[in-house]
């Protein structure tokens, strides 16, 4: 099991995501989401709070499950599900740091993303999604 995060912002207009070079094989010196695995005794919300906080020096006032990825081969070292998240951050968060297993942390616009590790792509995408439908959703409350 693992956590990816999603952490995004709105910046002079446009809304951009929080991705780390990872240092690491598989996909060294390749853009992904922050995340890692779960450790023992630790459940997927920590264990995405920590993976964040290790990766960029962040820790967002909310972080928010939006989906699982479980394809078998979208880890190349064997079975890995993850559980998604999202979080919000204000938009003078550029006090991300890369830090543990990243070499770097980097803001990018959603509209123009690197090639990305894993299948970080398309939990990106169902993000945005998932994204829009909250923010309509908290509209109409």
């Amino acid at each position: 099991m693992a956590a990816d995060i999603c952490v995004f912002r709105q910046r002079d207009g446009l809304m951009e995501i929080l991705l780390i070079k990872r240092l690491k094989p598989p996909f060294a010196e390749e853009w992904a989401l922050p995340g890692g695995h779960l450790e023992a005794g630790e459940n997927l919300d920590a264990c995405a709070i920590r993976e964040l906080h290790e990766e960029t020096g962040l820790r967002p006032q909310s972080i928010e499950h939006f989906a699982n990825f479980s394809d078998p081969s979208r880890d190349p070292r064997g079975r890995t599900v993850s559980a998604a998240y999202v979080a919000i951050v204000s938009d003078n968060s550029d006090q991300a740091v890369a830090g543990s297993d990243a070499k770097d942390a980097c803001w990018f616009s959603v509209s123009s993303l690197p090639g990305l590790a894993f299948d970080h792509e398309l939990i990106i995408c169902r993000a945005l999604v998932w994204q829009a439908g909250f923010n309509a959703r908290k509209a109409s409350i």
